[in-house]
């Protein structure tokens, strides 16, 4: 499993980043707070507080580099 923090702030970003990880078969979480959804539920994205980063745990055990490389644009440095 992989974690980076990623921004989705805006309703296009998360739009984009839906489409994108639903590409790979893999199991995307992401957490804010107490709270853990399905990165592949749009509805799930907006009920957390999107104005802070969000962490995303990747549970991909090999061609983590393939997922990163397609995530770049949501991911913080």
């Amino acid at each position: 499993m992989k974690t980076v923090q990623i921004s989705l702030n805006s309703i296009d970003k998360v739009k984009s980043f839906v489409n994108d990880i639903t590409k790979f078969d893999y199991d995307f979480d992401l957490v804010s707070g107490r709270y853990v959804i399905d990165a592949k539920s749009i509805m799930g994205i907006f009920s957390l507080d999107l104005s802070k980063p969000i962490e995303l745990n990747i549970h991909a055990e090999d061609d983590i580099d393939t997922v990163l490389t397609a995530l770049k644009p949501y991911i913080i440095n």
